[in-house]
């Protein structure tokens, strides 16, 4: 079982049921098909996350000690929107750094099992 956070580059959402909105169609452009290369903020945002713990490798070396679903990372984003998981059991720790570097990075973060912004 896993827990998502959806980020993004952009405006900020009025509310809730805005952001859900925003989310719902960048997931449609951007997160099925063939997907873009990831935006410039996207790729750092990316990078602050692996710095903090490491990304899974094909060799699952580190599945200990990540809190990530999967890997690498990277491969969750799209565009301006980087969709990812968390293991259950990491994603209170991981999730509250994660949307602390979105809100220092100027990114929307997004919580779709909630659907609810996080500040």
């Amino acid at each position: 079982m896993s827990y998502d956070l959806a980020v993004w580059d952009g405006p900020r959402p009025a509310d809730d049921a805005a952001a859900l909105e925003v989310f719902e169609d960048l997931y449609g452009r951007f997160m099925k098909g063939e997907g873009q290369p990831p935006t410039a903020r996207i790729r750092q945002y990316v990078e602050g996350l692996v710095a903090r713990w490491p990304d899974l490798s094909a060799d699952d070396e580190d599945e200990d000690t990540s809190p990530w679903s999967d890997g690498p990372l990277i491969n969750n984003a799209s565009g301006p929107l980087f969709y990812f998981g968390m293991v259950f059991s990491k994603y209170q720790e991981a999730a509250l750094f994660a949307a602390g570097l979105a809100r220092t990075s100027g990114l929307i973060c997004f919580d779709p099992q909630d659907r609810r912004l996080i500040a």
